[in-house]
C-alpha cells in the first residue's frame, strides 16, 4: 500500500488522505483493488505481483483510449514495485445495475438498454482497435491457440468434472476435446478477444458503459466475448433476453465485417459451451478446492445454462463423451442441491432513529451491526434541509462535503465488507446492517443508500428499509 500511496502523491501533487477497498476476498483475481483519494483528487490503485499482467493493462488501456474507447486513463505506473494508479470509474458495475432493475425474470428496458450499450461497443475492441493491437505484450499468451483451449478444458476436467465426482471415459473425453478444438478454430481468430467481458468488467458512468479487467485479453474469434457476456453466471439473463441481445450484436457486427450468420451461429454454441467449462473449472477451484464457498453459488445458473443449452442447441459435430458428462453434470443432485446449500447472502440494510425505533433482527441470527451516526453533522439543524431526506441530491451535497463523512463510511463499510465476505465464506444467509441517528432521516438514510449502493456493486443481495420514512410515508397517506 505505500508504494501506491507515494505514487498518487507523485503524481496529483497531494497529500494522501485515505484508502477505500475496492475488491477483496470477494473476487476471484489476486490482484489488490483500492481506492485512493486525497486533495480533492481520486484514484483506483492496482497491486498485482504478475508484472506481465499489469504491462499487459497497461499497453491496451492506452491502445484503446487512443482509438476513443471508454477505457480507464492510466495516470501513473511503478511496475518495479508492481502498481499503478488508474481512473476512477465509480461503483456502479453493469452487474449491479442489471441486479437493481430486475424482478426475477423481468428485467426493466433500462438494463437491456445497457446492455444492448454495451455490445454496440464490443466491435470496436474485437476489430477497429484489434487491428493494429501489439500482440506480444499479451499475456499469457498472444492467442486463444490450441494450447489456450486446452487449458481450459483440462481446468474444467480436473477442477470441476474431478472434484465433484462426475464419472467420465478419460480418453472418450479427450477425443471429444479434439473434435471441439477444430471446430473452435474453424472460426476466424485474428480479432481482438477479451477474454473476460462480463457484467463486472463493465462500469456504468455518465451514462454509458466504460470497460475494465482486458488483462488476460489475446487474439481470437469474435463469438468468445459475446458468449461470455450473455452467458454470464450469475447474471442469469433469460433466453429471450440473450437472443435480443445477440441479435443487437450480430447487428452492430454487421457494421464492421461481412461474415455468414450460420457458421458465426454453429461456431457461436460452440465457444458458449467452452465459456461455460471454463467457469465451471473456475467454480471448482475456488469452491471445491480452495474451499471458498460462494463461488459454489454460480454453480446453479451453469446448470440452467447447460440444460438450456441441450434442449435447445445442435453442434454440427458430435461429442459423445462431453455431451454424457454435462448432462450428467446437470443431473447432478450433488450439484443441484448447491441451489438450496449455497443461497446468497442477503444483507438488510435500514436507517433509523435511536430515538423512536431500533431494526429488529428477523432472520432469527441476531448478526450484524447498528452504526451510530449521530457523532457526524446534523443536516437536519438546517432550516434548508428540514424537510428533506438523506436520499435529496442538496442532502447527499452536503454531507459529501464533509471529510468527516468520508472516514465514518470508509470505517464502516471496512466493517461490512469483512463480514460480508466472510458470511459468504462460510454460507451464512442473513446480515443486518443498521444506520441509526437522531431522527432517522438525513444521515442514517444517507449512510443506508451509499451502503446498499456499494453491496449491490459487488453482487449481494441487498434489501433496504428506511424505518422512520415509511413512517412519514404512511403517516402523509393518511391525512
Amino acid at each position: 500500500m505505500d508504494a501506491l500511496k507515494r505514487l498518487f502523491e507523485l503524481h496529483f501533487n497531494a497529500q494522501f488522505e485515505r484508502l477505500e477497498p475496492v475488491q477483496g476476498e470477494l473476487g476471484g483475481s489476486g490482484r489488490t483493488i483500492v481506492r485512493l483519494k486525497g486533495g480533492g483528487h481520486t484514484a483506483i490503485g492496482i497491486g498485482n505481483a504478475v508484472r506481465e499482467e499489469n504491462m499487459a493493462f497497461i499497453e491496451f488501456s492506452r491502445h484503446f483510449r487512443g482509438h476513443g474507447l471508454a477505457v480507464p486513463e492510466i495516470y501513473a505506473e511503478d511496475l518495479d514495485n508492481h502498481v499503478y494508479l488508474e481512473q476512477d470509474l465509480g461503483d456502479t458495475t453493469l452487474f449491479g445495475f442489471l441486479t437493481q432493475h430486475r424482478q426475477g425474470e423481468t428485467i426493466a428496458p433500462a438494463a437491456i438498454e445497457a446492455y444492448r450499450q454495451v455490445l454496440s461497443e464490443l466491435p470496436r475492441f474485437q476489430i477497429v482497435a484489434g487491428r493494429d493491437l501489439d500482440y506480444k505484450v499479451c499475456y499469457p499468451r498472444e492467442s486463444f491457440d490450441r494450447q489456450s483451449i486446452n487449458w481450459d478444458l483440462n481446468y474444467f476436467k480436473y477442477y470441476f468434472l474431478r472434484l465433484a465426482g462426475i464419472p467420465f471415459n478419460e480418453q472418450l473425453l479427450e477425443d471429444d476435446f479434439d473434435r471441439l478444438t477444430q471446430l473452435l478454430l474453424a472460426a476466424p481468430h485474428d480479432f481482438f478477444l477479451y477474454r473476460d467481458f462480463q457484467s463486472r468488467n463493465v462500469m456504468l458512468m455518465d451514462g454509458k458503459p466504460w470497460f475494465l479487467d482486458y488483462q488476460g485479453g489475446r487474439k481470437g474469434a469474435l463469438q468468445y466475448d459475446a458468449a461470455s457476456l450473455l452467458f454470464d453466471g450469475k447474471a442469469d439473463l433469460p433466453p429471450a433476453v440473450r437472443n435480443e441481445l445477440l441479435e443487437h450484436y450480430l447487428e452492430s457486427l454487421a457494421g464492421y465485417i461481412p461474415f455468414d450468420r450460420t457458421s458465426f451461429l454453429d461456431s457461436y454454441y460452440a465457444y458458449v459451451y467452452v465459456r461455460l467449462m471454463q467457469a465451471m473449472g473456475a467454480y471448482g477451484f475456488r469452491g471445491f478446492y480452495e474451499r471458498k464457498t460462494h463461488f459454489l453459488q454460480s454453480v446453479p445458473f451453469a446448470l440452467k445454462n447447460l440444460r438450456w443449452l441441450a434442449e435447445n442447441v445442435q453442434l454440427p459435430v458430435a461429442l459423445p463423451a462431453l455431451m454424457e458428462a454435462l448432462d450428467r453434470i446437470s443431473t447432478s443432485e450433488k450439484l443441484m442441491s448447491l441451489a438450496s446449500t449455497t443461497t446468497p447472502l442477503v444483507v438488510r440494510v435500514a436507517s433509523f432513529s435511536y430515538k423512536k425505533e431500533l431494526p429488529q433482527d428477523q432472520s432469527g441470527n441476531g448478526g450484524g451491526f447498528l452504526f451510530d451516526a449521530r457523532c457526524l453533522p446534523n443536516p437536519g439543524r438546517e432550516e434548508q434541509f428540514k424537510q428533506l431526506t438523506g436520499k435529496d441530491q442538496p442532502v447527499i451535497e452536503y454531507l459529501e462535503r464533509l471529510p468527516a463523512v468520508h472516514q465514518y463510511f470508509a470505517n464502516a463499510r471496512a466493517l461490512v465488507d469483512m463480514a460480508v465476505a466472510n458470511y459468504r465464506e462460510r454460507g451464512f444467509r442473513n446480515l443486518l446492517i443498521g444506520f441509526g441517528c437522531t431522527g432517522g432521516q438525513h444521515r442514517s438514510v444517507y449512510l443506508a443508500e451509499q451502503t446498499a449502493k456499494h453491496l449491490r456493486s459487488m453482487g449481494v443481495e441487498v434489501n433496504v428499509q428506511h424505518i422512520e420514512l415509511e413512517k412519514m410515508n404512511l403517516e402523509q397517506q393518511g391525512r
